[in-house]
């Protein structure tokens, strides 16, 4: 199975492009689940949402729609990993009314968090249910060493069967930095080696494009090839497709599905996707 998404689920950029041109707000992340199959739950990155917002959007989604929502920056970032355990039980609390619903939680760990901070990670992923599939993205170059420091990780990894994120930046920061939105992604995002390996049964690809949608077809051609390999062996990938401002994301995605010579994509998986371009999706 592929799951399939964007970083957001809710832009008011995409009314009457891929939403209806009468969405409200409330009605964005329905409308998108028409389309896709999975999305980035980054809302939980900043805040924890309210226990009324979790039952929505459950409510708001198919039985095969999965959520793959971030761990708290507090957590990952303020405090290393350490001295949490109690608050994120209560996050965890929390989110345990859509656990069938969330394909997988996502820690995204800073730049500062280098090799000498596997112990806290491996420390804090024992606080997490096992039921609950963990990908884990590292952004310390001490992590990409293709050395020990690189080998002792992903050995921990594959030991737990947790799946490292893949950031595939190379398309976004292949363009000059000739717009503000541009400017400010090339900022933001990382700029870190890209190591291709599966180390769980979901392998997650976060892909940031670069605004020419055809140009992204020459950096993601070796994932059409890496992406069925990874069917045909049983696992279940996750792909994400980012943009500097996001605005043609879902373009992007409807460009790479039309791109995948998979049949169960072409008779079934993402309908929405493979309609011929019109003024909206919808």
């Amino acid at each position: 199975m592929l799951y399939l998404g964007c970083p957001q689920w809710s832009s008011t950029h995409w009314k009457g492009r891929f939403f209806s041109s009468h969405c409200q707000n409330a009605q964005m992340l329905s409308e998108y689940a028409q389309i896709f199959n999975s999305v980035e739950g980054n809302t939980s990155f900043y805040a924890a949402p309210k226990p009324s917002s979790i039952q929505k959007w459950r409510s708001d989604v198919p039985d095969d729609f999965k959520f793959t929502f971030k761990v708290p920056k507090r957590f990952s970032h303020e405090l290393a990993l350490q001295n949490c355990q109690q608050e994120l039980r209560s996050w965890l609390t929390l989110f345990e009314p859509m656990f069938d619903k969330i394909g997988q939680i996502m820690l995204q760990l800073p730049k500062a968090c280098g090799p000498e901070y596997q112990h806290n990670i491996e420390n804090f992923c024992q606080w997490l249910p096992s039921e609950l599939p963990l990908g884990i993205e590292i952004r310390h170059l001490g992590f990409f060493d293709k050395a020990d420091n690189e080998r002792r990780f992903n050995q921990f990894l594959m030991a737990h069967q947790y799946n490292r994120i893949m950031m595939d930046t190379r398309p976004l920061f292949s363009e000059l930095p000739s717009t503000p939105a541009i400017i400010d992604a090339q900022s933001k995002k990382p700029k870190v080696p890209l190591h291709v390996i599966a180390t769980g049964n979901a392998p997650v690809l976060r892909y940031v494009g670069c605004s020419d949608l055809q140009a992204n077809r020459q950096f993601y051609a070796p994932w059409l090839k890496k992406i069925n390999l990874w069917l045909d062996e049983g696992k279940t990938p996750y792909v994400f497709f980012h943009t500097a401002d996001n605005y043609d994301a879902p373009l992007l995605a409807k460009q790479f599905v039309a791109d995948l010579n998979r049949a169960e994509v072409q008779l079934g998986l993402f309908p929405a996707l493979q309609q011929p371009q019109q003024t909206s999706f919808l």
